[in-house]
């Protein structure tokens, strides 16, 4: 169980795309409330940029958050970009520091290739969620989640129903996020064994046509024949088009397995009153 007490600092970092100056002020917003929950939030340098969406090469960001784990005073990670740069940073971070020193790292969408890579080189369990989800429609709940679970101990923040497509159970060590984002990773070091492993998927863009493309190339790599369920989350652009086939029909067209445990859930994804799923972590879903 993780927890960030009252009076911790927290790094607050953009491994992926940057933001333009314009966000200053939003993210004061964002400070406030991190203050509010009794946090010093510290940000990194590499946050913003003028004219483009580079705050930075890949090696110079990756330095920002080795700064942050290197730094003792800093208890907790939280990552609020997103976009398309993320991977970059992957060669560049000291697995080795890492793993010494331990820590909860969180972040989403295209920080899902930075979080499974942390996992599978260092075993440290990594933690998939939007802080800027305090800024939002459900902030007071999102607060409340991150008060009740981070500081006071409970569970409120991971806990999630679930609907089964297949199957009735499914258990093993969480993986995955992002459906593009994960199979970025694909060939390289940084792929997470997905023997036994539950495989977590959702995406925010994508029609029908690209979900089956992706759902596919994992079937290629024999995801589907080696994990021991599927969770997933919402497909925001899949979900929102009611003329296309449904997650549920196209996950069960591309895996052809009956025996393969599939569930859905609307609590993890690019909605804002998303919960956090526990990257490395086991979950056992009934």
């Amino acid at each position: 169980m993780i927890q960030i007490k009252k009076g911790s600092k927290i790094g607050i970092v953009a491994c992926s795309n940057a933001y333009p100056l314009s966000y200053q002020a939003k993210l004061e917003v964002l400070c406030q409330k991190v203050r509010a929950l009794g946090w010093i939030p510290l940000l990194s340098q590499r946050m913003y940029v003028e004219d483009h969406v580079f705050s930075g090469t890949g090696k110079q960001k990756a330095e920002e958050l080795m700064k942050m784990y290197q730094d003792p005073e800093i208890q907790a990670i939280f990552d609020i970009s997103g976009g398309n740069l993320a991977n970059e940073v992957i060669p560049w971070l000291d697995y080795d520091m890492i793993q010494n020193n331990p820590k909860p790292m969180f972040g989403y969408s295209d920080l899902t290739c930075i979080l499974n890579a942390i996992h599978t080189k260092t075993n440290v369990p990594t933690y998939l969620y939007q802080l800027r989800n305090l800024m939002y429609e459900h902030g007071d709940l999102q607060e409340s989640w991150l008060r009740e679970t981070l500081i006071e101990g409970k569970n409120s923040l991971f806990e999630f129903p679930v609907r089964f497509i297949q199957g009735e159970k499914m258990e093993g060590v969480l993986i995955g996020g992002n459906i593009r984002c994960i199979l970025k990773l694909a060939g390289t070091p940084y792929f997470p064994d997905l023997k036994g492993k539950v495989l977590a998927l959702e995406s925010m863009s994508g029609k029908a046509e690209l979900i089956v493309s992706l759902l596919t190339q994992l079937k290629m790599l024999g995801a589907f024949e080696q994990v021991s369920g599927i969770l997933l989350g919402t497909f925001t652009e899949l979900d929102s088009d009611n003329s296309q086939p449904s997650i549920e029909e196209l996950i069960v067209r591309v895996v052809e397995q009956l025996d393969l445990p599939i569930a859905i859930t609307s609590s993890f994804g690019h909605g804002n009153d998303s919960k956090c799923l526990r990257i490395g972590e086991w979950i056992h879903l009934t």
